[in-house]
């Protein structure tokens, strides 16, 4: 299994009337800006691979399945090292 590591990314974030919040776009790295397609579940989980308890929303960004992770009102990422 390859390492992975918690990294804190920048999230566009839209609110719907409820207030529910959907993410729209992370910023992985200056210059690389990735357009969530859909929210596939959103669910309470720990993320095993690199730590921390949050709200898992599984996207699908480019036709490929990923975890964005909001934990204590920051977005994260378990990114390949």
């Amino acid at each position: 299994m390859e390492e992975r590591e918690k990294k804190y990314v920048p999230v566009l974030v839209r609110f719907d009337a409820e207030g529910r919040m959907r993410p729209v776009e992370i910023q992985f790295a200056p210059g690389q800006r990735y357009h969530i397609d859909k929210i596939l579940d959103v669910r309470r989980a720990a993320c095993q691979s690199v730590g921390g308890v949050g709200d898992r929303y599984t996207c699908r960004i480019g036709g490929r399945e990923s975890y964005l992770w909001f934990e204590k009102g920051r977005w994260f990422v378990a990114a390949r090292r």
